[in-house]
């Protein structure tokens, strides 16, 4: 674990990474949703507890579910992607903490207190959906994560009668460099943005 990954690695997930509007007619099989998932899994989250859950929608019918609570400009480049993966938090992911965090009765830190419950939800699967981010780049995919969307009725169309709640979008599958790919938009120096205290 010690080796630093080379540059080209560097660069797939980092440095020459994009974010995709346009995508080309390729499609992105059930195997590498499950290879993406078995990557982003292990990436680590508070006391384990794992709250995101994932709808890779892929078919005809979801697409089209999904396609009308996205905003105008979402819709088409959503609809042309293999996949769309709504990352969503499960607010009663304390109910698996006796299988994921078995050494310490950590269900008990969350039962009844629902600011701690929903704060340490929404940040570890907001983490998690990162993970899912680099996995797919990992694994030579391209994506296009994004807000822009109905989160109620998303959440009605796919949630329904569950404690789970949508988060955010990634648009996944091999991106079309040759269409609606901005120059890359500056970033904040390491001066502008951080300190060593």
């Amino acid at each position: 674990m010690s080796e630093m990954l080379s540059e080209a690695a560097l660069d797939q997930l980092f440095r020459e990474a994009r974010t995709f509007n346009a995508w080309l007619l390729k499609d992105v099989s059930d195997q590498q949703l499950h290879q993406l998932y078995e990557l982003a899994k292990f990436g680590p989250t508070s006391a384990n507890a794992s709250p995101m859950r994932v709808v890779f929608v892929k078919s005809k019918a979801a697409k089209a579910k999904l396609g009308q609570f996205m905003s105008e400009g979402n819709r088409a480049k959503t609809m042309e992607a293999p996949v769309t993966a709504i990352i969503a938090t499960d607010h009663a992911f304390y109910e698996h903490l006796p299988k994921l965090f078995p050494h310490a009765d950590a269900r008990s830190w969350f039962v009844g207190n629902q600011p701690l419950i929903d704060a340490t939800a929404f940040r570890n699967a907001t983490l998690q959906g990162a993970y899912v981010l680099l996995a797919a780049r990992a694994l030579g995919l391209d994506c296009g994560p994004m807000s822009g969307f109905d989160q109620a009725g998303v959440d009605a169309a796919f949630f329904a009668g569950t404690t789970v709640k949508s988060n955010f979008l990634i648009n996944i599958g091999y991106g079309d460099a040759g269409r609606d790919l901005f120059p890359r938009s500056p970033r904040l120096s390491f001066d502008e943005a951080c300190k060593i205290a």
